[in-house]
């Protein structure tokens, strides 16, 4: 008996010592969907991969695909925090099967950056981020009282993977192509592309320009950004909003996360809007799984852009109005609502017709409903 709790005590300590030994780990990816995922953006909680790879340094490890034996990107994620929360892979998963990557000690390659998001103070108080597919903007403060005004997201399109805010701002000249694309989305006093606001007794109550910026993440792969905006009356009701906007690489769509203050318990209404143009566009509407898409009127040489949104908490009416396109929902006091908005141009090449651009937010909306699932060995 006493040499069995010696081995058993035994036991205890090597389990441990060979857990510190362990050089490297296996991440298993699964996709049970029916579509193929490329260029997905998956996160791995870093608490679970320090728990199976206590010696992991976050200077010196690397990200390999095993059967290539190349590199994969990755970004250590920290929303904002001190603490690593996640690390971010890009990687390709086919429909109904697995991949796995392996973390292991290494000299990790630099990366170029595939998303970008800064304040831009010498074009009045701009916030403005960017991916390797599409880019956009919000306003600031600077620019109310102006004729330049407007109310919701902005959109700048692209047909190059390169990151070319910094580009333009520098160049002052956002309606005319270089060759990478250009800003030719009007937004006025609208939602533009995807902007959320109360609605109330028929009414849109739109905030003034946001007032707080804080980066919490800059790339390579995610960036992820607040903007706050100042308290305003919305019916009779005081509201205050904080909006957490991420942008993945490769993707079309920001994730958005706001978070509405105000006074009582009631829920609020709010919509998601899309600005329409007068001429003749095509409008699909999707109550049941909050998908709106617009496919825009051809806008001269320029081209065409689809904007489109998805919500993800239940959608009560779905409406075009001689100016806009809303859906419809319902905010809680301080219980965060997420729903994704964003943007295609057919010169990009990619997504060149209507139907193409609701097949992408179809299978955007069927992708977040069957996430990637992963598993560290």
């Amino acid at each position: 008996m006493k040499f069995k709790k010696i081995l058993l005590g035994l036991t205890f300590i090597l389990l441990p010592i060979a857990l510190l030994a362990q050089s490297k780990i296996t991440v298993s990816i699964q996709n049970n969907s029916n579509l193929d995922r490329k260029a997905a953006i998956v996160s791995i909680p870093w608490k679970t991969i320090v728990s199976n790879y206590p010696q992991i340094d976050t200077a010196n490890f690397v990200v390999i695909n095993p059967a290539t034996k190349k590199q994969i990107p990755f970004q250590l994620e920290h929303r904002g925090l001190q603490a690593i929360q996640n690390l971010l892979v890009q990687v390709d998963v086919k429909a109904k099967s697995s991949f796995n990557i392996l973390i292991q000690k290494g000299k990790p390659e630099a990366f170029a950056a595939k998303t970008y998001a800064r304040y831009v103070p010498e074009r009045k108080d701009d916030f403005a981020w960017e991916n390797d597919k599409i880019a956009f903007r919000a306003y600031g403060k600077a620019l109310e009282n102006t004729k330049e005004d407007a109310f919701g997201f902005d959109v700048w399109v692209k047909r190059t993977d390169r990151l070319i805010l910094n580009e333009r701002y520098k160049r002052n000249e956002y309606h005319i192509d270089h060759g990478d694309g250009m800003d030719y989305y009007h937004v006025g006093f609208s939602l533009g592309a995807g902007n959320m606001a109360p609605y109330v007794k028929d009414s849109i109550y739109y905030s003034a320009n946001y007032r707080q910026w804080k980066v919490l993440d800059n790339g390579p792969l995610r960036s992820t950004f607040q903007l706050t905006h100042d308290t305003w009356n919305a019916g009779g009701t005081n509201v205050k909003v904080t909006k957490t906007i991420s942008l993945d690489a490769g993707s079309q769509l920001n994730k958005i996360e706001n978070v509405y203050s105000f006074d009582g318990e009631k829920p609020l209404p709010v919509v998601v809007g899309i600005i329409k143009r007068p001429e003749t566009g095509t409008i699909s509407l999707n109550e049941q799984q909050g998908v709106m898409g617009y496919w825009e009127p051809v806008h001269g040489q320029d081209g065409t852009t689809g904007v489109g949104a998805i919500l993800t908490s239940p959608v009560s009416n779905m409406m075009v109005t001689k100016k806009q396109i809303l859906a419809k929902t319902e905010v809680k006091n301080n219980v965060p609502v997420i729903y994704y908005t964003g943007a295609a141009w057919d010169k990009a090449g990619v997504i060149t017709n209507a139907k193409q651009w609701q097949d992408y937010l179809n299978n955007f909306y069927q992708q977040t409903n069957e996430p990637l699932i992963v598993t560290v060995k």
